[in-house]
């Protein structure tokens, strides 16, 4: 490559880094950003669709039929009925086309939906879009809307586990 080359990829990797740095990141008491995404149930879910109704929980995954992403996946259907004990509606999120989530989720067995956002435009909304892909963390939306925790350390072998221990830290209610 030529010195001019270089420059301009230089230039337009500090351009692209201090866009994302002077990005506001998400806090608790934020609104959580609003999505319609399409899932792999076949239908598309609306996060305004639960405001005053419910919690939500948003756990966002890097990339589908990869090992943690498995294993994730795997302890969130294995114990949903402990974390539908909560009256919470919860979804994995990722940047994969609906289709390979759809097939991911027939894989793991997966009880839940999980979202595709394939333009990441969501993900670039709750910070976590990175390289092509999301970041694994999880957020907690509690029913008005406003984000209650973001889990950016999850682990993928307990994070059912640590789901249920986070909505009763949260005192969501039990479902009725």
């Amino acid at each position: 490559m030529t010195l001019a080359i270089l420059s301009k990829l230089a230039a337009l990797v500090i351009a692209l880094a201090a866009m994302s740095a002077n990005a506001e990141p998400l806090s608790v008491g934020d609104p959580a950003p609003d999505f319609s995404l399409a899932a792999s149930d076949g239908k598309t879910y609306s996060l305004a669709d639960f405001r005053g109704k419910q919690a939500v929980v948003v756990a966002w995954f890097p990339r589908a039929f990869t090992s943690g992403c498995t294993v994730e996946c795997k302890s969130l259907a294995e114990n949903g009925d402990k974390i539908r004990e909560y009256d919470v509606t919860y979804f994995m999120a990722s940047t994969d086309p609906v289709e390979k989530n759809a097939a991911f989720a027939e894989e793991t067995k997966a009880d839940f939906p999980l979202l595709s956002d394939p333009d990441g435009e969501v993900a670039k909304a709750y910070g976590v879009y990175t390289m092509g892909f999301a970041k694994r963390h999880t957020f907690y939306i509690d029913k008005e809307g406003m984000i209650a925790k973001i889990d950016t350390a999850v682990r993928p072998a307990s994070s059912a586990e640590d789901m249920i221990a986070n909505l009763a830290a949260l005192n969501v209610p039990a479902r009725p």
